[in-house]
């Protein structure tokens, strides 16, 4: 590693611990013991629990009182325009944004009692670009690895589990900004599996992707659920995606649950020959591409363009 590289990979691992979702908190008052007994005793049939989850800015209600749950093990796929509170409800699940009321269960870890028992539990993987161009594959799983508390003779072993896994073990010693927007998106979904979390939640897996990167990470994303029993909570607007991925789809449209149940009951409700746009469209009253600001715009349009 090179003198640059060297000095970037210790600084971002003395930093990220104080942003990073899936961290284990490093403060003083965190105190292991209490959480591990918390999260050995929050096993439920349902991995997520939603209950009357409420966040308001000023007059503006993001998010309306939802209510709904997802079974362990299953793929639960979150629609809806943009604008219609779809990331304001990942970042409260994620303990990014506290809730203005209502609470969750994510794991059997209550969201505003335990979050930190919460981000021992979860993975979470942004739209976002994630993964540092500068550093290596490798080098960006140790610093995960790290951030995850992960034990020193554990972290080989599990960054080459994770790196055969994804099928990224032949490039793991090639600088990132050197991947495929595949493999770059296979290498964030290994950074965020490291620590085996039990929830994973996914904001647009597969943005800006061709069609056989985008079904590449959709086997890994199958894959995680054959091998792991992973919970998977994801958004997207490719209406293929879920219909392909998800066992249960919610349909959300301005801070509320405008439909819930499996694509097949969705379709069906809709019409004999409906498809997931179908889907959308009623639910919504919106077309797939209508929505969004020009924040939104940009930020698919940066994201998009980096993966390529």
């Amino acid at each position: 590693m090179d003198a640059r590289r060297q000095q970037k990979f210790r600084l971002k691992s003395l930093l990220l611990p104080r942003t990073c979702p899936n961290a284990l908190l490093s403060h003083p008052t965190f105190h292991r013991s209490k959480l591990k007994q918390t999260v050995e005793n929050s096993v439920q049939p349902n991995a997520i629990e939603v209950l009357s989850l409420t966040r308001r800015f000023n007059s503006l209600v993001a998010v309306d009182h939802l209510t709904f749950s997802c079974a362990a093990g299953a793929t639960f796929g979150l629609l809806g325009p943009n604008g219609a509170g779809k990331s304001t409800l990942i970042k409260m699940l994620t303990t990014l944004l506290p809730p203005t009321s209502g609470t969750a269960h994510i794991a059997g870890c209550d969201l505003i009692e335990h979050p930190e028992a919460v981000r021992r539990k979860i993975g979470y993987i942004s739209q976002m670009l994630s993964a540092d161009g500068d550093l290596t594959g490798y080098e960006n799983l140790l610093i995960s690895a790290k951030l995850f508390g992960i034990p020193r003779s554990e972290r080989a072993r599990r960054i080459a589990q994770a790196l055969e896994f994804m099928e990224l073990s032949h490039v793991a010693g090639k600088l990132v900004r050197q991947y495929s927007g595949g493999m770059i998106r296979r290498l964030e979904i290994a950074q965020s599996m490291l620590h085996r979390p039990s929830v994973l939640f996914m904001d647009e897996p597969s943005v800006g992707l061709d069609p056989s990167a985008k079904r590449a990470v959709w086997d890994r994303i199958r894959d995680l659920r054959r091998e792991f029993g992973t919970t998977i909570l994801m958004t997207t607007h490719d209406m293929e995606e879920a219909d392909e991925l998800c066992d249960v789809v919610a349909v959300m449209h301005r801070g509320v649950l405008a439909a819930l149940d499996t694509p097949e009951a969705l379709k069906a409700k809709v019409g004999p020959e409906a498809t997931m746009d179908d889907v959308f469209i009623h639910f919504t009253g919106a077309t797939i591409s209508e929505g969004g600001d020009l924040r939104d715009v940009a930020r698919t349009r940066i994201t998009t363009q980096r993966l390529r």
